[in-house]
């Protein structure tokens, strides 16, 4: 308070943010983490081999579904549509989708 007994300009927020130095200290801090937690990961061998790996069997198994799939309904069933290419476009939909999420949990840590 100053000497006229009004409220200082700090203690009239009614939102408490941390001072420069703690917040500097908080960022500091998770930075820290981050860096520790990619160390741990960057330790396991073929760590990046085995993402892509993932990756890429998660897109590949749906796609050759649907062209199997395509395929045999184009044999069994001609018409003047091509069935394959139409599950081949949803099997590549479907693994696109399938290759997110799990990147996305991947980067969420679960």
């Amino acid at each position: 308070m100053s000497s006229n007994n009004q409220p200082d300009s700090n203690e009239r927020r009614s939102d408490p943010q941390p001072p420069p130095q703690e917040e500097f200290r908080l960022r500091l801090h998770r930075q820290l983490q981050r860096r520790r937690r990619a160390q741990r990961e960057k330790q396991r061998p073929f760590y990046g081999l085995s993402v892509f790996g993932v990756v890429g069997w998660s897109v590949a198994i749906p796609t050759l579904l649907g062209i199997a799939i395509g395929v045999w309904i184009d044999r069994n069933w001609p018409s003047q549509y091509s069935w394959t290419l139409m599950f081949l476009f949803a099997g590549v939909a479907l693994g696109c989708l399938n290759a997110w999420v799990w990147i996305d949990m991947t980067n969420r840590g679960e």
